[in-house]
């Protein structure tokens, strides 16, 4: 598939027909299969492959470190159907890309099947260019999420060769109905997402970061227990998807839950290359009391947090990169909760009163400051369906689009009012590439065949990019040139100005209102909004070196 993919998407012109052979064609076959198989944990000599069969079978793995020679094999496996085995490779080498198949028996019939030819690389030495890819919110368990759409979204993440991946949670479900939901409706969900993952992490490793519709929070925990929501998604995560637990390699969570939990996989760290990634549950600890805690309320608790401040204060990592499904669990945006609670100090919405030390006594510093104190590089999230790019105290702030949204903006028409700064509409995945010195950052964009048609825009289009760390010129706008580019006044009377240096060539200023309608466009550097009534509005800047959105306000 990676051949296929890499030689269609050096293509410049290409048909329909063949978009739809790659993205959907393609898929289709390894759909065919009668197995998914998920790889995850990936450590400096080893790594974990889940593998389950439609139908009962037994199988073995055989791997080496060239293409076509297996001379290592795994013992032979029986597996009924439906029903998922992991199995460890190890005594492995580290900074190797190991090759693997499966020979697999179909229960009765007399001769062992070879799969086709897998892949996975080993931890990344220092001073080693590596590529990881990320989603969120995939929803496919009710109407946001679409199928097919999702479909591209991973074909678009397996061309771009990432050595892992990570989802930012929402991508389980389901807690709409988390007093009735049943365990078996719950295996079921779990289940329907391995078809799906199937199809690129048998050579991506898939890392889990849990979101709110997951459903894994102390609030349902103890609530009859073991019979509920916490526990129950709890039980069949582990049972499709490994994530990682302490182990040498990773650290993380070192509890051990009851009725049958063991170590809930579900906040963990390692660092790969020259950077060092951070994984947070925002959920399972932080109130049990509600299900939606506001204010000081939430908490990420306070193992979590201890482990959080070892971490990032022990790690010499050029690159710090910390996940989470959304700041401090709740509500929408970036930088308007970063600076709040226990995330960022302050009490109530206009920062003014610092609480931290009477509201978390005993903790050193609220968690925002500790990514400041401590270098952090980037922090990624999910939850409010949107692109958009924010900094504070020179940390970036990453919110993730959603990976299945067939319309484009169901983020951006519900939640970009949340977001100060970079905020776009479209559906896909983040890539980032990390080198010794610099990381890039892409939001490459999902297409389906028939939104490519007008020619307005191609699947896998960089809709944003910019660098964090040493990075040379790249022509790319990296977060100092995005400072160069000023909007005043901000809030706007009658003529709003759009000043840059002259290494940003403008090509075109669009104002759009909060549903994406276009509302004026111009290549001047001056609009003329008397006529726009009072609100909030976004203005769209293209340029020869990429493109930006900054929210404005129009007050007469």
């Amino acid at each position: 598939m990676q051949k296929l993919c890499s030689k269609f998407c050096s293509l410049q012109n290409f048909s329909l027909l063949a978009f739809f052979f790659l993205v959907v064609g393609n898929i289709d076959i390894l759909q065919a299969q009668p197995y998914s198989i998920i790889l995850g944990r990936p450590t400096d000599n080893s790594i974990t492959a889940s593998v389950m069969f439609d139908q009962s079978a037994e199988f073995y793995l055989e791997y080496g470190i060239q293409k076509g020679d297996y001379p290592f094999k795994t013992n032979t496996v029986s597996l009924v159907k439906n029903m998922p085995e992991e199995i460890d490779l190890v005594n492995l080498m580290p900074n190797l890309r190991y090759y693997y198949r499966m020979q697999y028996r179909i229960a009765g019939t007399a001769s062992f099947v070879a799969s086709p030819e897998y892949n996975f690389h080993t931890q990344r030495s220092t001073g080693n260019s590596f590529t990881f890819t990320i989603e969120a919110d995939e929803h496919l368990y009710d109407k946001k999420g679409v199928k097919n759409m999702y479909d591209v979204t991973l074909a678009n993440q397996a061309v771009d060769n990432p050595d892992f991946m990570l989802s930012l949670g929402d991508i389980f479900g389901d807690d709409h109905e988390p007093f009735t939901i049943t365990s078996s409706e719950l295996d079921v969900l779990h289940r329907n997402y391995r078809p799906f993952l199937g199809k690129i992490c048998h050579s991506i490793p898939f890392y889990v970061c849990l979101g709110n519709h997951e459903g894994e929070m102390d609030y349902y925990y103890n609530m009859n227990a073991p019979n509920n929501l916490c526990v129950w998604g709890t039980q069949w995560r582990k049972y499709y998807f490994p994530n990682p637990y302490p182990n040498g390699f990773y650290t993380g969570n070192t509890e051990n839950e009851p009725y049958g939990i063991g170590n809930p996989e579900n906040y963990y760290a390692w660092t790969w290359g020259d950077a060092m990634f951070v994984v947070l549950d925002v959920y399972r600890d932080q109130c049990d009391t509600s299900a939606k805690p506001g204010g000081w309320a939430w908490t990420l608790g306070r193992p979590q947090y201890n482990w959080l401040k070892s971490t990032l204060e022990t790690s010499t990592a050029k690159f710090k990169f910390v996940f989470a499904h959304h700041v401090r669990g709740q509500g929408r945006g970036g930088l308007t909760n970063a600076k709040f609670f226990e995330w960022g100090g302050y009490d109530g919405t206009n920062g003014t009163s610092y609480n931290f030390p009477n509201k978390r006594p005993g903790w050193e510093k609220p968690i925002h400051q500790l990514f400041v104190d401590n270098g952090v590089s980037i922090f990624f999230q999910g939850h409010d369906h949107v692109f958009a790019h924010e900094v504070l105290d020179n940390i970036v702030y990453q919110t993730l689009p959603m990976a299945a949204d067939s319309t484009y903006k169901i983020g951006m028409l519900a939640n970009a009012d949340a977001f100060v700064s970079d905020t776009l509409e479209g559906t896909g995945h983040l890539r980032v590439n990390v080198s010794s010195d610099c990381a890039k950052v892409d939001f490459v964009r999902a297409y389906l065949p028939a939104d490519t048609l007008k020619g307005k825009h191609q699947n896998r289009e960089i809709a944003f990019s910019y660098n964090v760390g040493k990075c040379s010129s790249t022509g790319i706008l990296t977060n100092h040139k995005f400072e160069k580019i000023k909007l005043f006044p901000n809030p706007a009377n009658d003529h709003l100005m759009i000043q840059s240096e002259a290494e940003i060539k403008i090509t075109k200023i669009t104002l759009q209102n909060a549903l994406g309608q276009n509302l004026l466009s111009t290549q001047n550097s001056v609009l003329d909004i008397q006529q726009i009534p009072n609100g909030i509005y976004f203005i769209a800047i293209e340029s020869l070196q990429g493109n930006l959105i900054r929210k404005i306000i129009i007050q007469h």
